[in-house]
């Protein structure tokens, strides 16, 4: 598999090699050895979500408290969707920015986002088959989200998704500018010391 950076520090797109023949396709989706080389240090695996999407949907912005926060290995098993991740870390070179990459059943890429940053995606087909490997069990209490139509972020979502369709949870969301004014948002320094304590070389 190839492993790129994305424009985001900590966040990675992964893009498998696919061994296809006359019965169908055989691929790894996820390689412990493979991430950890790159990230520093081991995954944490406690928990698997898969969430099933009407095209159009949005699901996100989405983070944790860290610690224990929860870093994400997510993939598309059926249909597709432009994934996003969002980095909320106050003091980061790249807060407020973001970047995506296409996850669908065709090239089967991945994207891993480690603790602290925001995560979003839009279903650009029917039933879109979303699966997440993450570092934590659900948290309600240190679980937190961001509107993902804030101006300030600025996601840009294709014109194939049609109108967005969200949650009540996520409209309600507070800005980035409301969530940093909260104090609901991890800071840069903080995060590379966490990402230090795993053993990593972010």
């Amino acid at each position: 598999m190839q492993i790129r950076e994305l424009s985001i520090p900590d966040s990675y797109e992964i893009t498998p090699i696919l061994r296809g023949d006359d019965r169908g396709v055989f691929l790894e989706w996820y390689r412990f050895d493979k991430l950890s080389e790159v990230i520093g240090h081991p995954l944490t695996l406690r928990q698997a979500n898969t969430s099933v999407s009407k095209k159009g949907v949005v699901r996100g912005i989405h983070f944790a408290d860290v610690p224990l926060g929860q870093a994400k290995y997510v993939t598309c098993m059926h249909g597709a969707v432009l994934d996003y991740v969002i980095d909320i870390r106050v003091g980061s070179p790249t807060f407020g920015q973001w970047d995506s990459v296409l996850l669908d059943d065709v090239d089967r890429r991945a994207i891993y986002l480690s603790e602290g940053l925001g995560h979003a995606f839009v279903a650009l087909t029917e039933g879109a088959v979303v699966s997440y490997l993450v570092s934590d069990t659900y948290n309600p209490t240190g679980e937190h989200g961001i509107d993902p139509l804030d101006t300030e972020i600025g996601l840009v979502f294709p014109p194939e998704a049609g109108e967005p369709l969200l949650s009540p949870k996520d409209t309600d969301a507070p800005t980035l500018a409301e969530a940093a004014e909260q104090g609901l948002l991890p800071t840069w320094d903080d995060m590379k010391a966490y990402y230090a304590s795993l053993g990593g070389t972010n």
